[in-house]
């Protein structure tokens, strides 16, 4: 089990570290707001995609936590 719970806490730190950064990038992108600086599809879908994988950072340390503990 301490091999998945590794595995588990090495995918949650490459979601949080990578996503809010490929966010910022995303946000200043020319494409995220229209002339009227309302939101775009290009930046919804992204901020739909980055939550989603930071949703998965979270299960993955609750499921890391639950292998390493012997809930699983």
């Amino acid at each position: 089990m301490i091999p998945l719970a590794i595995v588990l806490f090495l995918n949650a730190a490459f979601n949080v570290i990578v996503w809010p950064q490929f966010y910022k990038r995303v946000s200043r992108d020319p494409r995220a707001k229209d002339a009227n600086g309302k939101a775009t599809t290009f930046l919804k879908v992204h901020v739909v995609l980055i939550s989603i994988a930071l949703v998965l950072a979270l299960v993955s340390v609750l499921v890391g936590i639950a292998a390493l503990t012997g809930a699983l």
